[in-house]
């Protein structure tokens, strides 16, 4: 893959602690990664970079809700700037509290800016901090997160939060189903609907939905860390049967896939 031509931005504040790991993705794959603190956001023009990455933590300490304080500093801060980043088709990519953020800021679900979340990432029914391998299946292969994928592919990835349950009203799942916005599912081992089951749905969330993207497909949040799956060694069975590469990193590749199709 010829990516050095490629620009990604990860952004970070009091209480992110996956950027590096994040940065250190994106730069296995060639990628020229810059970690940013928000408070020097103001240093950087955003339409440098074909992709930015909120990624996971406990931003502000999550003391008043997950994302929440991070999300309205992204609302003052970067509201008119990301809005046009977004409206370029360029990528936008939420890991965990960074997921979080993009809800909280009401870059997710919609395609825009919106003050008011239409949806949440509430505690996790089991009313504590999980951290543990799952199973997600692919529900939509068309974005620019998932090309390299096939619809129905397993992907098993680990997550750890206290605040993941996905909540939506019935009208805005029936329009995530609908506009094909669902683009991850918490499932069983073999693929079956996790059926809100636990572990293999870990916090309760509708539909078991793990992962959303905007309507164009450009802006993904996701609560699983792909990055914590990326190299062999990262896996459970990394000293029994060692694998070359995890699945977190199909999500990087994509990326990828996506940003040289484009700029062909």
């Amino acid at each position: 893959m010829n990516s050095k031509k490629f620009k990604a931005i990860v952004l970070r504040t009091g209480g992110t602690n996956c950027d590096l790991e994040t940065k250190i993705a994106l730069e296995e794959l060639g990628v020229k990664t810059e970690i940013v603190h928000m408070n020097r956001i103001d240093d950087k023009n955003l339409l440098d970079y074909h992709l930015i990455v909120f990624p996971g933590g406990f931003s502000y300490g999550d003391y008043v809700r997950a994302g929440a304080v991070w999300g309205k500093r992204v609302l003052t801060r970067l509201g008119g700037k990301l809005e046009q980043f977004i409206s370029e088709e360029r990528l936008v990519l939420g890991i965990c509290n960074g997921f979080q953020v993009l809800v909280e800021a009401g870059v997710l679900p919609g395609d825009g800016i919106n003050e008011t979340p239409s949806v949440a990432l509430a505690n996790n029914s089991s009313a504590r901090y999980e951290c543990r391998w799952i199973w997600l299946r692919v529900e939509n292969n068309q974005t620019p997160f998932t090309l390299t994928m096939k619809k129905g592919d397993i992907l098993n990835i680990p997550i750890g939060h206290a605040e993941g349950r996905f909540l939506a009203d019935e009208n805005t799942l029936e329009r995530l189903k609908n506009n094909s916005q669902i683009v991850f599912r918490y499932v069983l081992p073999n693929g079956e609907d996790a059926n809100g089951i636990y572990p293999y749905n870990p916090n309760g969330s509708t539909y078991d939905i793990a992962g959303i993207c905007n309507e164009k497909g450009n802006v993904m949040g996701m609560m699983p860390h792909p990055e914590r799956a990326f190299f062999g060694w990262q896996l459970p069975e990394w000293n029994r049967a060692p694998l070359e590469k995890g699945d977190g990193r199909k999500i990087f590749e994509s990326i990828i896939k996506y940003l040289e199709e484009k700029m062909s």
